[in-house]
């Protein structure tokens, strides 16, 4: 329901240019170029907090550029990627091995894989529509809010507090997977 509220909401207060801008940088970022989205969100937050520009169409712009650009990313990954990755060519077994890798990654772990890969890597492990639409809305409702609103409420330095939730997660992710070789360790031992 506010998500509904707020893609009917209007009113953009600023220059358009400012929201193309961010439109932009959201897609190219979701896409899969590194970099642009995150300052581009920030720089917007903070306009916004000094109002210049409105927050609901920052977060609106922001939302549905990065689904739109995850969107892109997962249908590029879909029908180029695999066949990039297959093709032969230097470290051919390597990619092969890492295509049969991220095939079971994207099994097990569909939607944290989801979630944590950039969008084409979802599209050539060819995961659903029916699961890979709605978790990329979530996870780009996730950024943009996440981003757009603590850009608003703390300002600039919200991009140190980002990395350092990325930081926790990638050492949450380190400590789960080897909580999980050690007990796939431990339960060969008792069988073996």
């Amino acid at each position: 329901m506010l998500l509904s509220g707020l893609a009917i909401h209007h009113h953009f207060h600023g220059p358009p240019f400012d929201y193309a801008g961010l439109a932009v940088a959201a897609a190219a970022s979701w896409i899969g170029v590194p970099g642009p989205g995150e300052p581009v969100l920030i720089a917007a937050g903070v306009l916004a907090a000094k109002h210049k520009l409105d927050l609901a169409s920052v977060l609106v712009v922001a939302w549905g550029a990065a689904t739109a650009g995850g969107v892109a990313g997962w249908l590029i990954g879909m029908k180029a990627g695999r066949r990039v990755l297959s093709a032969p060519g230097p470290l051919r077994q390597m990619r092969a091995k890492a295509l049969a890798r991220g095939d079971d990654v994207f099994a097990r772990f569909t939607v944290v894989a989801i979630l944590l890969a950039p969008s084409w890597i979802a599209g050539i492990h060819r995961v659903k529509a029916a699961v890979y639409l709605p978790t990329n809305a979530f996870g780009a409702a996730l950024w943009a809010g996440g981003i757009g609103l603590g850009a608003y409420f703390i300002g600039p330095t919200v991009i140190d507090l980002v990395e350092d939730l990325g930081w926790i997660t990638v050492l949450a992710l380190v400590l789960l997977v080897s909580a999980g070789a050690a007990a796939e360790w431990l339960r060969r031992r008792r069988r073996g």
